[in-house]
């Protein structure tokens, strides 16, 4: 994507459109903690044939922005850049407007309501998205409560029947499910005809419950590994328990499902993950990951999850653009019941 400052031309189904030089975006230029970010006006980014602009309505936080921003674990850099982010603006999900698009784009028109899961940039009050990233915006949701699907949605979609192969009638427990990827997993994998224990805090039972868990475990009188009780997948959203205690309380033949978690400062949870993928073809149970699979193809499926009334975002608190750094500490430093959107006015 080109960043220079110009006229954003918009292709056969756009227009020439003359737009402010700059914008406000959220920027980070060194790692650290939250305060490295800084509300700042940089050239509005011009696309190419390929893109879409959107004009930014909504954002939400997710994991991997506070990886971004912290540049912890140490791994993550060698994607990131080492010394310093390459790519300076934060934000991965967008739900927005279509202002202007490519002369190759097909699929969207100026005005469309949208949403995405982009790389980064999306903290700003544009943004660009190759068309294939891009998806029409649930009808049935406004812009905040879309912008709290692309990420965390995807991943819990994708952990349950990709990574988990879920079936109507098995058991499976979510680790962390009052969080961002949990609160749609335990609605997807009810939707999925599972009986669904989530593991929270005491405090976001009843949330969880109106979701769809039909037992809730909290963490913070019980050890879910010690129970006795066994479940066909378990989807761990936080890596708080080692592998050996996990797989105590899997079946004989079910499955693990790992998915971001806690670690060292330099690899993180990769070091887990490896560990769970080496000793799999030696065990009777499976344990895995998935590889997630970036694009409109998840966010149309999650879309009629959506609008058939099945899947419903859950929000805990909305800041505005400027207040993205205290949005991030509040994320890294609070447990969050659901997600955290950044709004953006226009």
């Amino acid at each position: 994507m080109n960043t220079t400052s110009s006229t954003i031309i918009g292709g056969p189904h756009g227009r020439s459109d003359a737009r402010a030089a700059t914008m406000k975006a959220i920027v980070q230029q060194a790692y650290g903690s939250a305060d490295v970010l800084r509300e700042s006006e940089v050239a509005t980014p011009v696309i190419t044939a390929d893109e879409v602009l959107i004009s930014v309505r909504a954002a939400s936080v997710n994991h991997a922005d506070w990886v971004y921003t912290s540049g912890r674990p140490l791994i993550a850099r060698l994607a990131f850049g080492l010394g310093k982010p390459k790519q300076v603006i934060r934000g991965k999900d967008v739900a927005g407007v279509v202002a202007s698009v490519g002369a190759n784009v097909t699929r969207f028109r100026v005005g469309d309501e949208v949403y995405a899961e982009l790389e980064a940039g999306t903290f700003a009050e544009f943004a660009v998205a190759a068309e294939k990233l891009l998806a029409h915006k649930p009808a049935n949701l406004t812009f905040e409560q879309a912008a709290t699907v692309p990420l965390a949605a995807r991943t819990a979609l994708q952990g349950l029947r990709d990574g988990g192969k879920l079936r109507p009638g098995q058991k499976v427990l979510i680790n962390g499910a009052s969080g961002g990827v949990g609160t749609f997993a335990v609605q997807i994998a009810a939707s999925m005809g599972a009986e669904v224990t989530a593991v929270s805090s005491g405090r976001n039972a009843a949330l969880v419950r109106t979701l769809g868990a039909a037992n809730v475990i909290d963490y913070g009188r019980e050890d879910f590994t010690a129970s006795g009780r066994q479940y066909d997948v378990i989807l761990d959203l936080i890596g708080n328990h080692s592998l050996g205690k996990l797989r105590r309380v899997l079946t004989r033949t079910g499955t693990l499902v790992l998915s971001s978690g806690t670690g060292g400062r330099i690899i993180g949870p990769m070091g887990r993950i490896m560990r769970a993928l080496l000793m799999s073809p030696f065990v009777s149970q499976n344990l895995r990951t998935f590889t997630p699979s970036v694009g409109s193809e998840s966010l149309d499926q999650l879309r009629d999850l959506i609008e058939s009334g099945v899947v419903t975002p859950a929000i805990d608190r909305t800041y505005p653009l400027s207040q993205v750094p205290e949005a991030i500490r509040y994320f890294a430093e609070e447990h969050a019941s659901g997600k955290i959107v950044i709004t953006v006015a226009q």
